[in-house]
């Protein structure tokens, strides 16, 4: 091991882990937006948008990452649709995630009681008041411990994004091992570095978990 080569390479992985994290929590927020929406189409019981939202999941979650990303930054360019690294990474990401998210905050919604929503509906509340203020926290609340797992989960996912160009820490791993041979200092950095952007979010899910359940043994 030589930690000369390591810290000779430090600027090149810290620069790497910013531009996958950028990427990567893009990616994450879309899928929240997306997951968010779908459950709400779903919830609304609409046959023609719930046949829709059901044919993106069942897409979405399952082909892999790998080959959407290949579909969108090789095949869409072929009817005039050019995107960036960037803009495909995190379109691949929040996309695939959205799937995801969508069946998490499903599950959510569906632990609501009725009763619930009858009560607000009773004191005059509209439809929309009643699902801002009475469901959505609820639901957002009990899907914490999947949505988190789905967080890290399309944080681990961003490893292929070196596929497209994208210059992320998989690609500057390969790029450094290919040109200067250096294989296990590399992936020592690899999984160092995988494991400073992920470690944080790990150690959060968990605290957040601990004190909803805390909170909910309190109410």
């Amino acid at each position: 091991m030589d930690f000369n080569v390591i810290i000779s390479y430090l600027p090149r992985y810290r620069d790497a882990l910013l531009l996958t994290l950028r990427v990567g929590w893009q990616g994450v927020f879309l899928a929240l937006a997306v997951g968010i929406l779908c459950a709400v189409v779903i919830d609304l019981k609409i046959p023609v948008l719930r046949r829709i939202v059901g044919f993106y999941i069942e897409l979405f979650r399952n082909t892999p990452l790998l080959v959407q990303l290949f579909f969108l930054y090789f095949a869409l360019p072929k009817i005039g649709l050019l995107i960036s690294p960037v803009v495909c990474g995190t379109l691949g990401l929040g996309l695939l995630g959205g799937a995801y998210m969508a069946e998490t905050f499903r599950s959510g919604l569906e632990n609501i009681p009725p009763i619930q929503k009858e009560s607000a509906e009773s004191l005059g509340m509209t439809r929309m008041q009643v699902f801002a203020y009475v469901v959505l926290p609820q639901a957002v609340r009990s899907s914490v411990p999947g949505m988190m797992a789905n967080v890290i989960f399309l944080l681990k996912e961003t490893s292929v994004f070196s596929t497209i160009s994208l210059m992320d820490l998989m690609f500057t791993a390969k790029d450094l091992i290919g040109m200067y041979a250096k294989t296990i200092e590399c992936l020592t950095m690899l999984v160092v570095f995988y494991l400073v952007m992920l470690l944080p979010v790990s150690i959060l899910g968990s605290i957040l978990e601990r004190r909803l359940r805390f909170a909910e043994f309190g109410d």
